[in-house]
């Protein structure tokens, strides 16, 4: 589909400082600059079929634990041998990506030996690394794969150890911007909310990730037009046009996305789905797209490839930077990514039905209370479990599943 670039000039330049929002929170400053708002200690697998020698590794290793170390997980999934072509390629780049989010202190990569995503290979695209930072386990080769693990690990632990707590710029956030399970009441209550938090943290220098592109399909022009420059729009019309093909190339229609879930919740129409889903995004300027499994590089607000899928989106967010997930929801759901998943119900009944999945009720902004007033609040929740003083309902549950997309041959 042809698309032409009609920039606008609304765009949200509210500071945070308006409504006197907090400015910091507390975080570990690592040695690139950037920033974790969790200190934990990871093990990812290369391949599948090391997923039970990773999670031993990690449940023999929790005594190495100590007060700034928030957690020793390790995350599985099944890929990593016997694909080709993209599939391969996406999951070398999501694992890489995962080992550069900055909420791990020190990570170990775990491979098996004989799979097509060699640890050489892993090496190559997840590139340098601070000097202790990421140690890397080929099972094959060691006698007692479970033993030499734990090993590493309580030395990755001892690395880990080093970071502290300090005060930290908001601009050093990035933000996931993510919902499921949607009803009439989202695009009113819940993801404008979030729209307003990441003009908020944008204004103030930070970086907001929107991703789920087949729900941008029927309101694509709103972010379009909101693209820095041509070469950014280019990205965002490719972005669309490539996904648009994704779905035609499997004969399945573009026009066909909300879900029974969201149909039940009052959702009946793409369009009503995708105007409130990029509602997420705010106003403000486009000033990337990334292309699946890529980093984030620019503050600001940036689109990401990804399908509509809950874990795969929420995995790939975090995977390109993201230190916290923000996921609306009118239905509710207790799933979680590696990073912290903020659940925020649209509506009170879901809130108060749900209280151990839900962290916020933006249903609150039915019952007279404004935007401004709720979006403060909100705000300085989100800097709250950032700081480490609060968690995600979702942290409380188990979150070692990683979700890579896949469109390909498996061998």
């Amino acid at each position: 589909m042809e698309y032409t670039y009609k920039p606008v000039a609304e765009v949200n330049k509210k500071a945070a400082a308006d409504l006197n929002l907090p400015n910091t929170f507390l975080g570990y400053a690592r040695e690139d600059g950037r920033v974790g708002i969790r200190n934990e200690v990871w093990i990812i697998p290369t391949v599948g079929c090391v997923n039970s020698i990773a999670r031993a590794i990690e449940q023999q290793s929790q005594k190495f634990l100590q007060p700034n170390i928030d957690g020793i997980y390790a995350y599985s999934h099944p890929f990593g041998c016997s694909q080709l072509g993209d599939d391969h390629l996406h999951t070398q780049k999501i694992l890489s990506g995962l080992v550069h989010n900055h909420n791990a202190g020190a990570v170990l990569v775990l491979g098996l030996g004989c799979e097509n995503n060699q640890i050489s290979q892993m090496k190559e695209i997840i590139g340098s690394c601070p000097e202790g930072r990421v140690r890397y386990l080929i099972c094959q080769d060691e006698e007692d794969e479970i033993a030499s693990g734990v090993a590493i690990v309580k030395e990755l632990c001892q690395y880990a150890a080093q970071f502290k707590r300090t005060e930290q710029s908001v601009a050093k956030l990035v933000l996931g911007l993510k919902c499921g399970g949607s009803d009439g009441f989202s695009g009113i209550t819940a993801n404008p909310l979030l729209g307003w938090v990441a003009d908020s943290l944008i204004a103030a220098g930070g970086t907001a990730i929107l991703s789920e592109v087949p729900e941008m399909f029927g309101a694509e022009t709103m972010l379009m037009n909101r693209c820095r420059d041509k070469e950014t729009f280019a990205k965002t019309v490719n972005l669309i046009n490539n996904f648009k093909k994704y779905f035609q190339s499997y004969g399945e229609k573009i026009n066909e996305n909300p879900s029974p879930g969201n149909k039940a919740g009052g959702i009946t129409t793409l369009e009503d789905k995708s105007l409130g889903c990029v509602q997420k995004g705010g106003k403000a300027i486009v000033e990337d797209v990334l292309t699946y499994g890529d980093q984030v590089h620019e503050s600001g607000l940036v689109l990401l490839e990804a399908p509509g899928n809950d874990l795969v989106a929420a995995n790939a967010e975090a995977a390109a930077g993201a230190q916290m997930v923000l996921f609306t929801t009118g239905r509710g759901t207790p799933f979680a990514c590696p990073v912290p998943t903020l659940k925020i119900s649209s509506n009170s009944k879901l809130a108060q039905f749900k209280k151990s999945w839900i962290d916020f009720n933006a249903g609150v902004l039915l019952e007279g209370r404004s935007m401004d007033e709720v979006g403060a609040e909100f705000y300085k929740l989100i800097l709250d479990i950032a700081s480490g003083k609060r968690q995600a309902k979702s942290e409380k549950l188990d979150k070692h599943e990683i979700a890579i997309f896949k469109n390909g041959v498996t061998l």
